[in-house]
């Protein structure tokens, strides 16, 4: 019982619901080991009785929780209506929001009345921003918090805009280095902007990965969410490429033909996209760029960027150095340079300056053509623009784990506890964040996080939004099933979201797929972040089963066919997805079953789509049937209608299969058409079936009303 109650006071659940007439305790050693990481101690129950006192003790006696929400507009939270009459409140402002402290006296409280008002009369609301909170009481006692004082909503896009997701390492353009880049990024923007009238362009987390030979493919488990990658950088976009002189030029040249090669070999030879051997291409031409040195005018923006990303940015950098020349597992570094803040990595900061110098400009380069991209596509008149994705951790090696030790779980991983689908849960393989550290910062790396990200985007994709609110957390060495949900200060997370994102004036996209707490996808909705809904799993679960009418979808959602992590509409359509996972062993029951049940549920959606009138081609068309698929995601009053990009062409293959490792090019494929044949973003511009597909979306927003008598049957 006592070990419960400090689990509770800390945020630790001890049991949770995988369905929901069933209830799972979590093992104590899990509890145990989680109060670790947090700082409790709780090994015996002398340790947990002494901490449990303490805490109870703390909870007692605090005046203010750690963070304190504002809502703009909104009736003020208990924290300060409940504070003592005489309560002195002074408020230091976030830096740029107000000239000087705040100060209010709290006044006795009136007398009740029907008409009394919605905040109390001694209350002047701070501007927008993260500030520091101070009370004093009459009595003379003091406490601090975080006040986070945010907009009520989020910026919204226009309703009934549509656009295209892609992953964009496999959008090769005819001069790419072997893998898509943000020039083509920029290019598919501006295209799909003027000529399809097309609200955004989404794309996959553009984090910068862990070096290493071979790379971790994946765009979820980056080495920084903080920074992009430059190895999406267009080479020969950047202002000093055009500067370089001999020999440097003759290296250049003989840099871009391997590059044609290796962009080839892809599109014409069967080849998978070969991250490291890009980047080994793309670094030494970035090397030669370097020593163009940099006009008067670009020197001053160079030193802006600088400025304005302070110690993140030198931290990202020194790590990327010291990888260079220690492997990029920061743990099995020697031992000074494991702490950023050492002596020893302070003088690595001197010893490697010109090694920092240059990831330094590599960050810089690649933030301007990301802002280039985000250009494109406004000027393309686009509504949106680019949709930026933030994966839900780092990898545990990384260059973010190694500069905030602090604030991560070292020795905890987030993953996903036992339920119907996958009996032996998800390890992921990230480290979480400390909540308490997080609070402790004012939310620093996490507004920071945010504020990068947001910088160029129309919007931001929060994979696995769920996690702003709980994340499952296994201790290191345990199996998946042995973990523990540990809760967030979810109206702090999402007060600090609702703020960077009205100032960065884009909207925000949770990908709310899967088990989801109750409650969770009301209190985004309220604070107007959009849902993620996919055609073949909206069924009307709470009653009959059959696909759910077009009508009863949300609004506040992005609707779309499918994502990154499931099968194309053609390979659903057609079963092979099914076939697929047969191959590769992936299926727990028999092939012909699995078949059988695949084709009832496609058939009943075609059967569904025809009754709504959306097929007029008939069954047998697989080309018309995913056209038919988009107009049904137009009739719904889905605000975005998503169109991955690999099914404009008839690509079958997904880009991510959830499940293996080895077994399947997971990141590595180029889109292809329904052949399989690669094809470049020139072809995917003039293919004649992407033009009828997008024709459906650009007819213009149809009424969300099913024709009479169409009802799912």
């Amino acid at each position: 019982m006592g070990l419960s109650r400090l689990a509770a006071l800390h945020g630790v659940a001890t049991s949770f619901s995988p369905s929901a007439d069933v209830t799972v305790s979590v093992p104590d050693d899990t509890v145990t080991a989680v109060l670790a990481v947090l700082g409790v101690d709780a090994d015996t129950p002398a340790e947990v009785r002494r901490s449990l006192a303490a805490a109870e003790s703390a909870a007692a006696s605090r005046l203010l929780p750690p963070t304190v929400v504002v809502w703009s507009g909104e009736p003020l939270p208990a924290a300060l209506t409940g504070l003592p009459a005489g309560a002195l409140l002074t408020v230091d402002p976030e830096p740029g929001t107000a000239p000087s402290p705040l100060r209010m006296r709290v006044l006795p409280a009136p007398a009740p009345s029907g008409d009394a008002p919605t905040t109390p009369s001694w209350w002047t609301e701070p501007p927008l921003g993260v500030h520091r909170l101070a009370v004093r009481t009459p009595d003379h006692h003091h406490a601090t918090a975080t006040l986070v004082v945010a907009p009520d909503r989020v910026p919204q896009p226009p309703a009934r805009t549509h656009g295209f997701l892609v992953q964009l390492y496999s959008l090769l353009s005819e001069r790419s280095w072997g893998m898509g880049d943000l020039s083509d990024l920029a290019d598919l923007a501006a295209w799909a902007g003027r000529t399809l009238g097309s609200g955004f362009v989404q794309v996959n987390p553009l984090h910068a990965a862990v070096p290493g030979s071979p790379t971790d493919p994946s765009p979820y488990r980056p080495s920084s969410r903080r920074f992009p990658d430059p190895v999406h950088l267009h080479i020969e976009s950047i202002p000093e490429y055009g500067h370089v002189a001999e020999p440097g030029r003759t290296a250049l040249d003989d840099l871009r033909q391997q590059a044609a090669a290796l962009r080839e070999a892809v599109l014409n030879k069967g080849a998978l996209i070969d991250r490291d051997a890009v980047w080994a291409l793309k670094k030494q031409a970035l090397e030669i760029v370097h020593e163009v040195p940099l006009t008067p005018g670009r020197r001053a923006a160079y030193c802006d960027f600088l400025a304005g990303q302070g110690q993140a940015l030198e931290d990202h950098a020194l790590w990327c150095a010291l990888a260079e020349v220690h492997g990029p597992r920061w743990r099995d570094w020697p031992e000074g340079l494991r702490d950023p803040r050492s002596p020893q990595s302070t003088r690595a900061r001197t010893e490697l300056l010109d090694r920092v110098d240059f990831h330094c400009r590599l960050a810089w380069l690649t933030d301007t053509q990301l802002a280039t991209a985000q250009s494109a596509a406004r000027e393309s008149g686009m509504a949106v623009g680019i949709v930026h994705d933030l994966a839900v951790g780092v990898h545990p090696d990384g260059a973010d784990t190694w500069a905030q030790q602090d604030a991560f779980a070292l020795g905890m991983s987030v993953g996903a506890p036992p339920d119907a689908f996958n009996a032996h849960g998800q390890d992921w393989g990230l480290p979480p964040w400390r909540p308490d550290a997080l609070a402790a910062s004012g939310y620093a790396p996490y507004r920071h996080l945010l504020r990068g990200l947001l910088a160029h985007a129309g919007a931001l994709r929060i994979d696995h939004v769920m996690g702003l609110f709980r994340l499952w957390w296994v201790p290191e060495g345990q199996p998946p099933t042995e973990g523990a949900y540990v809760g967030q200060d979810a109206e702090a997370m999402l007060a600090v979201l609702v703020l960077e994102a009205h100032r960065a004036g884009a909207a925000v996209i949770g990908e709310d797929l899967g088990t989801v707490e109750p409650g969770v996808r009301e209190a985004l909705a309220r604070r107007g972040v959009l849902g993620t809904s996919v055609l073949w799993f909206e069924r009307d679960w709470g009653g009959t089963g059959r696909p759910l009418a077009p009508e009863k979808w949300r609004e506040d959602c992005v609707a779309t066919a499918t994502t990154h992590d499931l099968p194309s509409t053609a390979a659903r359509l057609t079963g092979e997805h099914v076939t697929l996972r047969h191959r590769l062993g992936l299926l727990t029951r028999g092939l012909e079953q699995e078949l059988a049940e695949d084709a009832a549920d496609t058939a009943e959606w075609l059967a569904y789509l025809a009754r709504l009138r959306l097929l007029p081609e008939g069954d047998g068309d697989e080309e018309a049937a995913v056209r038919a698929v988009h107009r049904f995601l137009r009739r719904t009053p889905a605000r975005m209608a998503g169109v991955w990009l690999p099914d404009t062409v008839g690509d079958r293959r997904p880009q991510n299969l959830p499940g293996t490792w080895d077994q399947y090019p997971n990141w590595r494929l180029p889109i292809a058409d329904a052949e399989g044949h690669p094809v470049t973003l020139e072809e995917i511009t003039a293919s004649p079936r992407l033009h009828r597909l997008m024709a459906v979306l650009a007819e213009g927003p149809e009424s969300p009303t099913a024709p009479p008598g169409a009802r799912p049957s």
